[in-house]
């Protein structure tokens, strides 16, 4: 399982926008969705891909990094693998 972060996202973003927009840059549809609201200056959300390995978000992380969207320049991070043991 891989988890994708995307930072400062435009906070009225729906899920069904955030996975329009992924799909159209060759991501796989994402099975989870966490927001986060930090101090609310650049919120984020934390996408969890089940079946996908994180090298495979790793070489499509590119293709949205800095991105502007939405009046936003968004941050894309592949989060490093969790130990689930």
């Amino acid at each position: 399982m891989g988890d994708l972060w995307i930072g400062n996202i435009e906070p009225n973003t729906t899920e069904d926008e955030i996975k329009d927009f992924l799909c159209r840059y060759g991501f796989p549809p994402f099975d989870t969705i966490e927001r986060v609201e930090g101090t609310g200056e650049r919120p984020a959300v934390v996408l969890g891909f089940n079946g996908v390995e994180p090298h495979v978000l790793r070489t499509l992380q590119p293709r949205v990094h800095n991105m502007f969207w939405k009046s936003r320049a968004l941050v894309v991070q592949v989060m490093p693998g969790r130990d689930e043991t």
